[in-house]
């Protein structure tokens, strides 16, 4: 479980988020949605361990996580998928893979399950395929893809995806949101941060709106698919309407 109790971080001493409250329980999808600027990357690199936050607290499965570096947050099992990408371009995919991968340390119960090399291309047997191509030669999904499997590879607990689905066709958005409930369904709490409230509302089980650094709105993501107004509402968009026949 992610819990954050009254997050508050910026940049070059402004501040970005403010006071924030979110809780990720284990299993569970919790969709941050918000126009550019809301301050979602910002909670995503907090969280990840980027920023040291200036008030409030992290806490990871009850562990106190605030101000820890990135890479011990990444060793206590806060998985990051980076906005962009970023895989490297000179390396192969298998290489990526090796690289990767860090099993728990013995004794570690806290994590929901283990990923091998092997069990992620289980799960996106595209990589496989695509073994000893170099980051460059990949597609865009594939790209994605990979940047998924070198997080799942740390065996995390927490996963942080930051719009994962930027700059991917429609079909490829979608098959990367059926991925993330896969990945719930293996008690993982994932934080994912979508540039669509539709399809986050879709595959989350609670959907936040950050406006300016500030909770505007959660709802229950049922209700969102249910009725999406309150949504809409919150981030001023027109709602979709079925053309009259």
């Amino acid at each position: 479980m992610l819990e954050l109790t009254g997050l508050t971080a910026g940049y070059h001493g402004g501040t970005v988020l403010h006071d924030l409250d979110l809780t990720v329980p284990a299993g569970s999808v919790h969709a941050i949605v918000g126009h550019n600027g809301a301050g979602k990357t910002t909670l995503v690199h907090t969280v990840a361990g980027f920023i040291r936050p200036s008030a409030g607290s992290v806490r990871l499965n009850g562990r106190e996580m605030t101000g820890q570096p990135a890479h011990k947050v990444a060793r206590a099992g806060i998985g990051l998928v980076p906005q962009g990408r970023r895989v490297f371009a000179g390396l192969t995919v298998a290489e990526h893979l090796r690289l990767s991968y860090r099993p728990p340390g013995r004794g570690d119960t806290s994590r929901p399950s283990r990923w091998t090399p092997e069990r992620v291309l289980e799960l996106l047997p595209r990589l496989g395929e695509r073994r000893g191509n170099r980051g460059t030669d990949l597609s865009g999904g594939e790209q994605q893809m990979l940047a998924l499997a070198r997080a799942l590879l740390g065996s995390p607990s927490v996963l942080l995806l930051d719009e994962p689905t930027e700059g991917l066709a429609p079909l490829l958005a979608k098959q990367v949101y059926e991925l993330v409930g896969t990945l719930a369904e293996e008690g993982i709490a994932v934080l994912l941060v979508s540039p669509s409230p539709a399809q986050a509302a879709e595959c989350a089980r609670t959907v936040t709106v950050l406006t300016s650094g500030r909770v505007t709105l959660r709802v229950d993501g049922a209700d969102a698919r249910t009725d999406p107004t309150a949504l809409h509402e919150a981030l001023e968009l027109t709602p979709v309407r079925t053309a009259a026949r």
